[in-house]
């Protein structure tokens, strides 16, 4: 158990400490919002795809292909977004559901989640997880997009402005024109995935940043009830459903605590940058991220603390 604390913690403490320099670099002038607004439309229009689509890319999709634990694990995330956005529409005003909703269900699987299962269960836990992650990204920015358009100021929610976001989300874009090439594992030039790496690798600390730089004690104090409610249902509400629900299907071992491991994942850093692109309460997203990133360090190790003690993996 402690080993897994301490891996959370190596992969949790680089996030806050992103997060506590853009809040430092906005309290001393050295970035404004401005920046913030123009960083932010970077990572979701050229840095965010990159890394997505070398991560297709480099994905073994003939490896690891398991049809029942992906069929669950699609049937899980749809139910899964349909529970957050119920709960949304239940718990939030109109012009918030939305954010509230991604910051439910959509988790930090690429960094936090496939790091956690790589340590866990090694070389099995990248490719199995390599294939979720693959799946997640087409999942998470599709289901998103579909939520934010429908409450976001900024775009049309009727069914064909909503499927013309869907295929126009340079996130998406990036998914599908990468799924060729990791399918039939077509070589690219060097000097090409090198100049997307250098993108790719600025992606998290910008995004990170950027949510720093929004953060501020009263923002945190104003989004407090629905940050921690829509944090909650992240952390607690939805791991618990969904493990369980794995457990009834019948898995055990490596495959049950890497479900568990993706679907008790943080809030995932695009869903701030998804917001501000919609034009959505942007402050609220960021405070999301914080306070589930903070849970993880706790319920992660609660989880498979729990799932280790019954002997299920």
């Amino acid at each position: 158990m402690l080993a897994i604390f301490l891996e959370t913690l190596n992969i949790t403490a680089p996030v806050f400490a992103m997060l506590f320099l853009g809040t430092l670099l906005k309290r001393i002038y050295w970035i404004n919002d401005n920046f913030i607004h123009i960083a932010s439309s970077l990572v979701f229009n050229v840095t965010m795809p990159a890394l997505l689509f070398l991560g297709i890319l480099h994905a073994d999709l003939h490896a690891a292909l398991q049809p029942d634990l992906l069929i669950y694990f699609s049937i899980a995330t749809l139910v899964s977004f349909a529970m957050a956005w119920g709960w949304a529409i239940w718990r939030c005003p109109r012009e918030d559901r939305g954010i509230y909703t991604q910051g439910a269900f959509r988790g930090n699987n690429g960094v936090i989640g496939l790091a956690l299962a790589a340590s866990m269960y090694g070389d099995y836990g990248i490719s199995l997880g390599a294939i979720l992650a693959a799946l997640v990204i087409l999942f998470y920015n599709t289901l998103s997009t579909i939520v934010l358009a429908v409450y976001s100021p900024v775009i049309k929610s009727d069914p064909w402005s909503i499927c013309k976001s869907v295929i126009s989300n340079p996130l998406i874009i990036s998914v599908i024109v990468a799924a060729p090439f990791a399918y039939w594992q077509i070589g690219l030039p060097n000097w090409f995935e090198t100049s997307a790496k250098y993108l790719s690798q600025m992606t998290l600390p910008l995004a990170l940043i950027c949510i720093g730089g929004t953060l501020s004690l009263a923002a945190l104090r104003k989004s407090g009830k629905m940050a921690l409610s829509s944090s909650l249902v992240k952390m607690v509400g939805l791991p618990l459903v969904t493990t369980l629900g794995a457990w009834l299907w019948g898995f055990r071992g490596a495959e049950l605590g890497i479900l568990f491991l993706y679907f008790g994942s943080p809030t995932a850093a695009a869903s701030y940058v998804m917001a501000r692109a919609a034009d959505g309460n942007h402050e609220l997203a960021a405070a999301i991220i914080v306070i589930t990133t903070l849970m993880a360090a706790i319920t992660t190790n609660l989880g498979i603390f729990v799932l280790q003690w019954g002997g299920w993996i």
